[in-house]
């Protein structure tokens, strides 16, 4: 429709809860061909169905990403994690080479692929153990070149890639398994389980990547987690431990917390430790 919407509509969504209203209803109205497939995908919407559900697209970093019903809608906050990987991109200059990524845990491969559109050409890989967040990773990856792998964090990755990495990038559950109750009905209702739920204290899937990161990282390679405030020291700790400097990264901005963590350069270099 290239109508606006009628004020019903606006009014609906404002009784439904929905905070910004004026912008879903004219997104709403853009999507349907007729008032009456309006009065549809309002109907979605107001019974709980969250909105780029129902568009079939997400905004994230200036960007349309692809993302079907029940896979992981991307967080404005994760662009913060783009950010800070970008910087560390623009710093690998020089190689030769494309530098290599690999976006774990990438749900519809929304990280990846505004990591290529703002630093690349990149060598590309995502990978995630939902089978329909991979479908809807391959639409959003493939086209920019890059491979989507489907399997358990490292698992599906090409061996080739074992000490080549020079971003590692994630966006892994970490909500402990007791508060999962507590979230938006949008997440708790209409996102997978698996891409929400950390574990006991919300650090299990986080500890595992940390363990293995230091196999697949390139020497001086990056791996970055998006964690809570609140976690973001036992995250540190977690890189440290397995031999990976670390630094929290924060945006007020966005609300959003990155650890960061840096691989030796060499085998002779200290594993050095770095907390902020």
């Amino acid at each position: 429709m290239t109508a606006p919407p009628a004020p019903r509509v606006i009014t609906r969504l404002r009784a439904a809860g929905c905070v910004f209203a004026e912008d879903e209803a004219r997104l709403l109205a853009a999507a349907a061909a007729t008032t009456d497939q309006l009065d549809a995908l309002v109907e979605r919407r107001v019974s709980g169905l969250p909105l780029e559900h129902i568009l079939g697209w997400a905004e994230f970093c200036g960007l349309r990403i692809e993302v079907d019903a029940g896979v992981f809608v991307p967080r404005r906050r994760t662009g913060f994690l783009v950010q800070q990987a970008a910087q560390l991109l623009a710093g690998t200059g020089g190689t030769g080479r494309a530098p290599v990524v690999v976006d774990l845990c990438c749900g519809s491969g929304a990280v990846g692929t505004a990591l290529a559109a703002l630093a690349g050409p990149l060598e590309l890989h995502a990978s995630d153990i939902d089978p329909a967040a991979v479908r809807c990773a391959v639409r959003n990856v493939v086209p920019l070149g890059g491979a989507v792998h489907e399997g358990d964090l490292y698992e599906p990755l090409p061996a080739r890639l074992r000490g080549r990495v020079d971003i590692l990038a994630v966006n892994a559950p970490y909500v402990p398994s007791a508060e999962i109750g507590t979230l938006p009905q949008e997440a708790r209702l209409h996102e997978p389980r698996v891409s929400l739920d950390g574990g006991t204290d919300g650090l299990q899937v986080q500890q595992r990547v940390a363990a293995a990161a230091p196999q697949w990282l390139a020497p001086g390679g990056h791996l970055l987690i998006e964690t809570s405030r609140r976690q973001a020291s036992r995250t540190a700790g977690l890189f440290i431990r397995n031999g990976l400097t670390a630094r929290v990264a924060r945006s007020g901005e966005l609300e959003a917390t990155v650890v960061i963590g840096t691989a030796a350069t060499g085998a002779t270099d200290p594993p050095a430790a770095r907390c902020s």
